[in-house]
């Protein structure tokens, strides 16, 4: 059975489209990101030092006498590199089932390449913000051993104190969380959250158009975001489009490779590398009891 003309959209634009419709809707790091286009193989950035200028010992800066010299003060940034990386996937239709419409297999085959490509670069970003769940620069707040987001004991949950204690060792490093703060929750971590009376009654839910993209409430003016990317008994506090810088040197891209009367393959591909330029602008959060 020879294809149609109805059925040359498994092979033309309509295909990137779908694609791209499936993936946008996956991507849930990207939007704590600031994405900046990319021309080159290699990333050269500069992270800013953290700690506040003070013009000498102790607070220098107050008190200049009369016709005294100002303090001297000088910011310092720590070269550092990255490469982009290409993430991709294919998937095959057979040409069966495209003469015949079988048109789930071809919709599942587009959603499962577009998430794949999706969940991998959330994947790099969460492994990069998160210092793979160290904390040598960034932030960080461990829960007490009993007072975990999961212990049995519910009145020694206090996941709202642990969240605002994230945001303060933000803010103390100057950075504005009134607007563009995220939480980064795994399912079991948001689970966890709203499990919890007094987060339940500290949130505020998104209107119903803005919610996608992971984004699945508010909670003390920061947008909660859940992914299957972040790790298991973690969570993050994020300053978004500051902390982090996504490099993206090929947006998603599709192709579909035509073999007559045999099979489609269509292939998804992205290349770019996420950065974490302003450590201080992110705080993870340990849960003690990992499991």
């Amino acid at each position: 059975m020879a294809d149609s003309v109805g059925m040359q959209d498994i092979r033309a634009e309509n295909v990137d489209k779908v694609v791209k419709g499936f993936a946008l809707a996956e991507y849930k790091m990207k939007q704590v990101c600031m994405i900046i286009s990319s021309s080159s193989w290699k990333e050269t950035y500069y992270q800013e030092t953290a700690a506040e200028l003070t013009g000498g010992l102790g607070s220098a800066v107050k008190g200049i006498p009369r016709l005294a010299n100002f303090p001297y003060g000088e910011p310092t940034w720590t070269k550092t590199s990255a490469y982009n990386v290409k993430h991709g996937m294919e998937g095959v239709l057979s040409w069966e089932d495209v003469a015949t419409n079988a048109i789930d297999v071809q919709a599942r085959t587009l959603l499962r390449i577009s998430r794949a490509v999706a969940k991998s670069v959330d994947d790099d970003i969460w492994s990069v913000i998160s210092e793979s769940q160290s904390v040598s620069n960034i932030n960080s707040v461990t829960i007490a051993s009993g007072s975990e987001w999961d212990n049995s004991t519910a009145a020694n949950r206090d996941a709202l104190a642990n969240i605002l204690s994230g945001m303060q060792l933000i803010e103390e490093s100057n950075y504005d969380m009134s607007t563009g703060g995220f939480l980064l929750v795994s399912p079991k971590g948001y689970a966890d959250l709203m499990a919890n009376a007094n987060v339940r009654n500290a949130a505020q839910s998104f209107a119903e158009e803005v919610v996608g993209n992971g984004r699945v409430g508010r909670i003390a003016g920061l947008t909660i975001v859940k992914s299957n990317s972040v790790t298991r008994d973690y969570a993050l506090v994020i300053k978004g489009q500051e902390a982090a810088t996504y490099y993206q040197l090929s947006p998603l891209q599709t192709e579909t490779i035509r073999d007559a009367g045999i099979k489609y393959t269509i292939r998804a591909w992205e290349q770019g590398v996420a950065v974490l330029t302003n450590p201080k602008a992110v705080t993870l959060i340990t849960n003690t009891q990992v499991g």
